[in-house]
């Protein structure tokens, strides 16, 4: 009996048949010890008995034959009186063995022994009436009329162990397959209690190690697929410098492909941070304008040195919920790649504001656009255009990856589309209470 099925059914069922056994032995002890107990019954006898006297000494054995058939009618139950010897005095039959038969029944009266008689003398001893009773009901004569209580309960205490065991069991197995490596399995109960919150923590500790491990092999599979290239041609050109002619070109690779060994590093460690500890995430109103504004400061100087220009129009008003830096990282990143890609002496555009009460943030090029089966790759990491991948400025692209990481720990959107010319990069993610109260007063 391991089961906690087991069990619950084998406690119900023993407490109902302990409650059972308890009230049928309370019913038999109170109605075998209520005949002659009860003052009202021993007065209401004697008074019968004195009828039966006076009917017998007034009309004889036939006066006295009539009220005691009277007395059986009325109480179903048979009358006799009987002498100080016992002898009946309406057929005069000995009934000395039925007067030795009082009393009350054997205890305990499980079954029945034969009926119950009572014996009420007069007060000179002369004379005792004799009341035979039907056998009084013993508890086990009562045990038929509970088995359907007992049905009841028994079947009420199954659909309790079932209801209490069926998630219990599925959420073992839930466990036991996570630990098999299955990590995408989940609990997902709607019960409310303790079970419920039990699985929902379940849930929540599956999706925590799902995401921490998730990202932890992204990152190896990552640096492995992106860090073997760059560290071949930096070996190159260490080798170069020791043999070539030309050793300051040599260094200048060299030196070129470390800076690009650094930012691949830098941006994967930011990709892997975008998916870290849910609980170490900070959750808070960022207002989008001055966060735009900074980073149209910050990222002026790189769109100066090709010639071109930021141009800013930002709702000052709209505040979305969430992590500032995150949202900073991912606005910054599809600001920077807008500029990488921008024809030089073109500006870029940067929009804010609040559509259908979600934050709308727009980054718009006026690059040469991107085939439309590509709009989607875009947000792959590592993934850049064919056109790219020989550029200066090609970046190792995972700057609109994080981006649109950082944009889902949001519960936001972003997506790409040509914008003829140029692309067009657009974030929307839910606005908070406080710009939606903020919108209210204004409209006010």
């Amino acid at each position: 009996m391991s089961s906690i099925f087991s069990k619950i059914l084998t406690w119900v069922a023993a407490t109902v048949l302990v409650s059972l056994a308890g009230l049928l032995a309370t019913s038999a002890f109170v109605s075998a010890r209520l005949p002659g107990k009860v003052d009202f019954f021993a007065r209401a006898q004697k008074v019968q008995l004195n009828a039966a006297r006076e009917a017998y000494e007034r009309g004889g054995r036939g006066a006295l034959a009539a009220f005691l058939r009277r007395q059986d009618s009325d109480y179903h139950a048979r009358h006799f009186l009987v002498d100080r010897r016992g002898v009946d005095l309406v057929d005069g039959t000995d009934r000395s063995r039925m007067v030795a038969r009082a009393g009350p029944p054997a205890w305990p009266p499980l079954l029945p022994r034969g009926p119950l008689v009572i014996v009420r003398t007069s007060d000179d001893g002369a004379h005792r009436l004799l009341i035979e009773l039907p056998p009084p009901f013993g508890p086990l004569q009562f045990l038929p009329y509970f088995l359907w209580f007992l049905a009841v309960i028994v079947a009420l205490g199954y659909l309790l162990a079932v209801n209490l065991a069926r998630p219990l069991r599925a959420l073992k197995a839930a466990v036991e397959r996570f630990g098999r490596g299955d990590l995408e399995v989940r609990f997902r109960s709607d019960r409310r209690d303790e079970i419920g919150q039990l699985g929902r923590a379940f849930d929540r500790m599956a999706e925590r190690i799902e995401t921490l491990l998730t990202a932890e092999r992204r990152l190896l599979q990552d640096v492995s697929h992106e860090l073997r290239s760059p560290l071949t041609r930096l070996i190159f050109a260490l080798e170069l410098a020791r043999t070539a002619p030309d050793r300051e070109a040599a260094l200048s690779r060299a030196s070129k492909e470390a800076g690009r060994l650094t930012e691949l590093v830098d941006e994967l460690l930011s990709l892997t941070r975008t998916e870290g500890d849910p609980a170490a995430r900070v959750r808070e109103p960022v207002p989008l304008g001055p966060l735009v504004r900074g980073l149209a400061e910050d990222c002026s100087l790189e769109a100066a040195r090709r010639g071109g220009s930021i141009v800013l129009d930002a709702d000052p008003d709209v505040v979305v919920l969430g992590d500032p830096e995150l949202i900073r990282r991912a606005v910054e990143n599809a600001l920077r790649n807008a500029i990488r890609h921008s024809p030089d002496g073109e500006a870029v555009d940067l929009r804010v504001s609040r559509v259908d009460g979600s934050a709308r943030i727009v980054v718009r090029d006026r690059g040469p656009g991107v085939a439309p089966e590509h709009l989607d790759d875009l947000f792959k990491p590592f993934f850049r255009v064919e056109a790219d991948r020989d550029r200066e400025s090609g970046g190792v692209g995972l700057g609109l990856a994080i981006a649109r990481r950082a944009v889902g720990l949001h519960q936001g959107r972003i997506r790409a589309s040509n914008a003829d010319p140029g692309l067009a990069i657009t974030i929307d993610l839910p606005a908070s209470s406080t710009d939606v109260a903020g919108s209210a007063t204004a409209n006010a």
